[in-house]
Protein backbone atom coordinates (compact mmCIF):
# COMPACT_ATOMS: atom_id res chain seq x y z
CA UNK A 1 0.00 0.00 0.00
CA UNK A 2 1.19 3.51 -0.73
CA UNK A 3 0.27 6.90 0.71
CA UNK A 4 0.33 9.70 -1.87
CA UNK A 5 0.73 13.26 -0.57
CA UNK A 6 1.49 15.04 -3.84
CA UNK A 7 1.44 14.41 -7.58
CA UNK A 8 4.11 15.32 -10.10
CA UNK A 9 2.65 15.78 -13.57
CA UNK A 10 4.56 13.81 -16.20
CA UNK A 11 4.01 13.39 -19.92
CA UNK A 12 4.27 9.77 -21.01
CA UNK A 13 6.68 8.74 -23.75
CA UNK A 14 4.27 5.98 -24.82
CA UNK A 15 0.57 5.70 -24.18
CA UNK A 16 -0.05 1.96 -24.30
CA UNK A 17 -3.51 0.48 -23.87
CA UNK A 18 -4.32 -0.81 -20.38
CA UNK A 19 -6.69 -3.61 -19.48
CA UNK A 20 -9.86 -2.76 -17.59
CA UNK A 21 -10.21 -3.95 -13.99
CA UNK A 22 -12.59 -3.39 -11.12
CA UNK A 23 -11.82 -0.73 -8.53
CA UNK A 24 -13.24 0.27 -5.17
CA UNK A 25 -13.03 3.50 -3.24
CA UNK A 26 -13.00 3.71 0.56
CA UNK A 27 -12.83 6.57 2.99
CA UNK A 28 -10.50 5.78 5.88
CA UNK A 29 -8.96 7.46 8.89
CA UNK A 30 -5.54 6.53 10.25
CA UNK A 31 -3.60 8.32 12.99
CA UNK A 32 -6.20 11.14 13.01
CA UNK A 33 -5.74 11.76 9.27
CA UNK A 34 -8.39 11.12 6.62
CA UNK A 35 -7.60 9.43 3.31
CA UNK A 36 -9.34 8.40 0.12
CA UNK A 37 -8.27 4.84 -0.66
CA UNK A 38 -8.50 3.38 -4.16
CA UNK A 39 -7.99 -0.36 -4.59
CA UNK A 40 -7.74 -2.09 -7.95
CA UNK A 41 -8.30 -5.78 -8.49
CA UNK A 42 -6.49 -8.05 -10.91
CA UNK A 43 -8.15 -9.27 -14.06
CA UNK A 44 -10.29 -12.40 -13.95
CA UNK A 45 -7.44 -14.30 -15.64
CA UNK A 46 -5.03 -13.81 -12.72
CA UNK A 47 -4.03 -16.59 -10.36
CA UNK A 48 -6.03 -15.01 -7.51
CA UNK A 49 -9.01 -13.22 -9.04
CA UNK A 50 -10.67 -10.73 -6.70
CA UNK A 51 -7.45 -10.08 -4.77
CA UNK A 52 -6.36 -6.45 -4.36
CA UNK A 53 -3.69 -5.69 -6.93
CA UNK A 54 -2.80 -2.08 -6.08
CA UNK A 55 -3.83 0.14 -3.22
CA UNK A 56 -3.35 3.91 -3.02
CA UNK A 57 -4.25 6.19 -0.15
CA UNK A 58 -4.54 9.84 -1.08
CA UNK A 59 -4.09 12.52 1.54
CA UNK A 60 -6.49 15.46 1.47
CA UNK A 61 -3.94 17.63 -0.34
CA UNK A 62 -3.19 14.91 -2.92
CA UNK A 63 -6.90 14.35 -3.56
CA UNK A 64 -7.50 18.09 -4.03
CA UNK A 65 -4.52 18.30 -6.38
CA UNK A 66 -5.78 15.30 -8.37
CA UNK A 67 -9.22 16.90 -8.77
CA UNK A 68 -7.67 20.14 -10.10
CA UNK A 69 -5.39 18.29 -12.52
CA UNK A 70 -8.28 16.13 -13.77
CA UNK A 71 -10.54 19.17 -14.25
CA UNK A 72 -7.85 20.80 -16.38
CA UNK A 73 -7.46 17.61 -18.43
CA UNK A 74 -11.13 16.94 -19.08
Amino acid sequence: MAVVRTFIEKELDRQSKHSEVEATISFVESDDEKFVQIDTYGSKDRAFPGKVSQSLRLSKSAFEQLVKLAENHF
